[in-house]
């Protein structure tokens, strides 16, 4: 593909995602009123790529970030400087009784902690959902459709608008390109998927950039050595996590204890990140 196809193609996928934003933010509530949209944002490229696409249809829309107390420094110097330069209805979404460390001892109870909770109860004030989600992501999102039904617990359900389902990795870093957006510096350390600074590292494959989530998930859970991390991160990228962890897991019972936990974590981050 020549370089003017390739523009070609970003600037016909941008205008799909704009008309698609335009349509649903059409008679949509405003700011002040409840019931209206708004938008998740973690600062990671893709997101800012919507956010700044959103903005430019409805300017005060509100902009959810998840404050974990987890989060890299750059993370949140960055946050802010996007948040002053586009004059962000930035909305930072904290849990009630935060337990700074709480991963150390359950990644997932760390997670419904300080992510799940927080913003599934927030969302309980909007009828409509935008994410940056996109299909290349990983696997379990192969499927995400642009507008799709998502129910709450509480049973309410909301319109979840994925307007970059079908970007890739490219497109979103042309989009940042072409319209000067700066990045979050981290990326020019080597990371590919940031989230919170104790469960994120620099990809054993760039080209599965959420390995390093679900290997680190295994490693902190079952406190491993250097060695073993290592194999559950290569085994991470091969699809036989649960085989290594049986070959470094004792059959005692307190292994096999942990091995499930181990697994049932695993899976528990995997559901959160496929939503």
């Amino acid at each position: 593909m020549t370089t003017v196809e390739v523009l070609e193609q970003i600037d016909e996928k941008t205008n799909e995602a704009a008309a698609l934003i335009a349509g649903t933010l059409a008679g949509a509530p405003d700011a002040s009123a409840s019931g209206g949209p708004c938008i998740t944002c973690s600062f990671q490229s893709e997101d800012v790529v919507l956010v700044d696409l959103v903005r430019r249809v409805r300017p005060d829309i509100p902009v959810l970030f998840l404050e974990t107390f987890h989060h890299f420094p750059q993370t949140l110097a960055y946050r802010d400087e996007i948040a002053a330069r586009w004059n962000l209805n930035l909305i930072n979404l904290k849990a009630p009784e935060p337990s700074i460390g709480l991963w150390r001892t359950s990644t997932d109870e760390c997670c419904a902690r300080h992510k799940v909770g927080p913003l599934f109860g927030a969302l309980e004030q909007y009828d409509t959902w935008f994410t940056g989600l996109r299909r290349e992501q990983s696997p379990s999102r192969a499927n995400l459709q642009p507008v799709e039904p998502f129910t709450l617990a509480s049973g309410k359900v909301l319109r979840k608008i994925s307007p970059l389902a079908t970007w890739t990795t490219r497109d979103v870093w042309l989009y940042t390109t072409g319209h000067q957006i700066p990045r979050l510096p981290l990326y020019e350390l080597g990371y590919s998927s940031i989230g919170c600074e104790p469960c994120t590292s620099l990809p054993a494959d760039p080209n599965n950039p959420r390995a390093e989530v679900f290997a680190n998930t295994a490693i902190a859970t079952l406190e491993l050595n250097p060695t073993q991390a290592e194999l559950v991160i290569n085994a991470t990228l091969q699809g036989k996590l649960s085989l290594v962890l049986r070959s470094i897991t004792d059959a005692s019972d307190a292994g096999k204890s942990a091995l499930s936990a181990a697994n049932q974590q695993i899976r528990m981050t995997s559901t959160f990140w496929s939503k």
